[in-house]
């Protein structure tokens, strides 16, 4: 079952951005990094907003991390996902890129079950020709080795 309906269109990526689609096409995660001072960076930007080097790679990282933050949307302002309400929207602080946080879905969580620091993990989700990155429970093997 998909978490996101049919017709959910996901809009076009930008020249910077193709290298975190391209990942996704191979259902990694990737996060773009500056070559010149090391700083993660998201969404991906043109040039780094910490040395201003336009020179920058994409560095696969775990995809794991914990909710930051969350909402539940009841009230879905694109009419494809009217019919997906109540739907969660979580911003995902990302394990191991200096604290990066990545907009996505909890695919398997209650609304009222949600709340900060819940560990999670990535997994994907295929629309039309593109892979979503979005996230479920870590397992419970991941919790008990922290």
């Amino acid at each position: 079952m998909s978490y996101l309906p049919a017709g959910f269109d996901v809009p076009a990526y930008l020249p910077h951005e193709t290298g975190f689609a391209a990942a996704c096409r191979e259902r990694r995660l990737c996060i773009q990094r500056c070559l010149d001072c090391g700083r993660f960076r998201h969404p991906p930007q043109p040039r780094c907003a910490h040395c201003r080097s336009d020179r920058s790679d994409w560095t696969e990282v775990a995809g794991t991390g914990e909710v930051y933050s969350w909402t539940v949307v009841w009230h879905a302002a694109n009419p494809a996902l009217r019919g997906s309400v109540p739907y969660n929207v979580v911003v995902v602080l990302l394990d191991g890129t200096d604290g990066i946080r990545l907009v996505s879905n909890l695919i398997d969580v209650a609304p009222e079950d949600l709340r900060m620091g819940l560990r999670v993990e990535v997994v994907w989700e295929r629309r039309g020709e593109v892979d979503l990155p979005c996230f479920r429970l870590a397992s419970r093997k991941e919790l008990c080795d922290e």
